[in-house]
Order: structure tokens, then C-alpha cells, then sequence
């Protein structure tokens, strides 16, 4: 397989991580972007990076560059995605991909255009457990689906000046943490629900802190999600079949499950893939996309999740600035 180029657009934790996942194939990021340029050049110094741009934009037009990660905030993603899409770079970006559907269908578009790779760095598509699991639900083992039940909340310091709570920084529940327990439960849904229903607490900034989401699809598969961004809960989600029902905890990078049989209550713990190696598998799919060996970056769930968001945020009347 060829090696594919990387650069990255932001160092902060994930771009960080994205190093570290290509050393372990004994490679190196080729270039690095930030809008601070000396943060750039500490971080390239860090992990050995070939090229630091003075200007993020001088990424795009830089023909050694075959793929940009974004790591950049959610209202920063579109503006980046557009120049990257139309100078030819295929981008896998971090969720939230971009603030609603119609952005999205631009940059889906622009890409389609351009014969180009445009995911989401969603890890739960990319671990291997996920992959076992749908196998699994594929062959019928487990029987039709009936309800998953998703959790996921954090504890943030109730500061509406950081980017969990900022308009600016488009923060959120939804779009922070509530992207992971969507995914999750678009994954295992046989299609995309089209009944939605959700409430909501709002913060003091008027961005979202708390929620509660009802989904079920055509054919009755049902979901019910809980987010909050001011009350810890655990990352777990509950998928039950007719035939038994499948436990996961930290969702978002697991490597484990437990199944449990409804006939005789007997317990299977299943484990694939290591929660270390997430951005690695990301990598690795995404690079076998942009070679055309196999497209497993599911842009269409990216597609069906942010119509969800977009949907429930518009029944909120909750809008960031960039959309007024």
C-alpha cells in the first residue's frame, strides 16, 4: 500500500494522538498547521514533523499533502473542509463534523465533485469490536432488534466562557458527546430512525447542557439517549435483541462486550482490537478509502447522524452564531 501523507490541521490532544498512532508503523506526521504558529513548531518538534505551516491555508495548496486531519472547534470545520475538498485533499475530520446538514451537504458534494475521501473520525466505526459485533447482528444470532439505551455524561466546570459551554466554540451536549451515543445507535440500527423527540436543558450561554432523545425508525427499532455536560454519568449503551442484549462501557474506543442471552441468561465476553489503538484503526481505514481497497468510513451514517442533530437542535430553536 502506498504511504500516505499526512498533515494535520491543530495539535491539540487528538492530533497528538494521531502522531503517536502513526509511530507505532514507524511513521511521521509530514506536516502540521495551528493558528498559533508557535504551537505548531513546539509540536513538530515533539514528533518529529517535516513541514510547519506559517499559514494553515498554505496547507491546501500544498501538493505533498494527500490527507488533512481537522481537529480544529466545531464552527471552524466547514470553512477548512471547502478548501481542502477543492484543492484536491481527501480530510477525515473530528466530530462534530461540521454544525448542521446543509453544511455537510456541501462539503459531501464538494467531495463527490472532486473524486475525493470525506469522513468523520468517529472511532466507533473504525474499532474492531464494532466490526465483530455487526457481524454478529448481521447473522441473525441475537434476533431483530428491539431498544438501545445510551448513556453518556461528564462533570465540566460550569464556566460559560470554555468551549463546552461557548456559542462561539459551538458547544454542547449534542454536538460534544451526544455525536458518540448517536453513532452508536445508528451503527446498530438497521436504518436511520424517522421519529424523533427530545428534551432539553439549556445552560446560561444557551447552548445545550442536558438532553434527553427518543428515536425509533420504520421498523420500530427504538433508542433512548441521555447526555449531560454538568452531571457524570457512565459511557455505556444497552442493545437488546429478542434473543439476548449486548453491554458496552466506554463506547466511544471499546474493546469489549458482554452478551447476554435471554434463554438461559449465559454470559459471552467478546473482545477485539485495543482501546490505545482507536486513531490507529482510523488511519488504517481511512487510507485503505483513499487507496479504493475498501470504503468502511461510513459517511452515510455521518449523513443520517447529522440530520438527527440538526433536527433536534432546529426543535430547540438553538442556533450557533454562524447560523443566525
Amino acid at each position: 500500500m502506498k504511504e500516505y501523507r499526512w498533515a494535520t490541521l491543530g495539535c491539540g490532544v487528538i492530533a497528538k494522538q494521531l502522531a503517536e498512532n502513526l509511530k507505532k508503523q514507524g511513521r511521521t506526521l509530514y506536516g502540521v498547521g495551528n493558528r498559533t504558529y508557535e504551537n505548531a513548531v513546539k509540536f513538530a518538534e515533539t514528533y518529529g514533523v517535516e513541514k510547519v505551516y506559517h499559514n494553515v491555508y498554505d496547507m491546501f495548496h500544498d501538493d505533498d499533502v494527500d490527507i488533512i486531519y481537522i481537529s480544529t472547534p466545531h464552527n471552524t470545520h466547514i470553512t477548512y473542509l471547502k478548501e481542502a475538498l477543492k484543492n484536491g485533499k481527501h480530510v477525515l475530520c473530528e466530530k462534530s463534523i461540521t454544525l448542521n446538514s446543509q453544511e455537510l451537504s456541501e462539503a459531501v458534494s464538494l467531495a463527490e465533485k472532486n473524486d475525493l475521501v470525506l469522513a468523520e473520525a468517529m472511532t466507533i466505526y473504525h474499532m474492531p469490536l464494532y466490526k465483530k459485533l455487526q457481524e454478529i447482528v448481521i447473522n441473525g444470532q441475537l434476533g431483530p432488534l428491539r431498544l438501545i439505551q445510551m448513556n453518556f455524561g461528564s462533570y465540566k466546570d460550569y464556566n460559560m466562557e470554555n468551549r463546552f459551554f461557548s456559542p462561539g466554540l459551538a458547544g454542547g451536549a449534542l454536538l460534544d458527546i451526544g455525536v458518540y451515543a448517536l453513532s452508536f445507535a445508528r451503527w446498530f440500527m438497521a436504518e436511520a430512525p424517522d421519529q424523533i423527540l427530545s428534551q432539553v436543558k439549556l445552560a446560561p450561554s444557551g447552548v445545550d447542557e442536558q438532553a434527553g432523545i427518543l428515536l425509533m425508525n420504520n421498523q420500530q427499532e427504538m433508542a433512548t439517549i441521555s447526555l449531560s455536560l454538568h452531571a457524570k454519568q457512565p459511557k455505556r449503551g444497552t442493545v437488546a435483541f429478542d434473543k439476548g442484549y449486548i453491554e458496552i462501557y466506554e463506547y466511544p474506543r471499546a474493546d469489549k462486550a458482554v452478551i447476554t442471552y435471554t434463554e438461559d441468561n449465559r454470559r459471552e465476553v467478546m473482545e477485539a482490537g485495543n482501546t490505545d489503538d482507536a486513531l490507529l484503526y482510523e488511519i488504517l481505514d481511512m487510507e485503505k478509502a483513499v487507496g479504493g481497497e475498501s470504503d468502511e468510513m461510513r459517511l452515510e451514517y455521518t449523513v443520517d447522524v447529522m440530520n438527527i442533530m440538526t433536527k433536534i437542535r432546529n426543535d430547540w430553536n438553538m442556533k450557533y452564531p454562524e447560523e443566525l
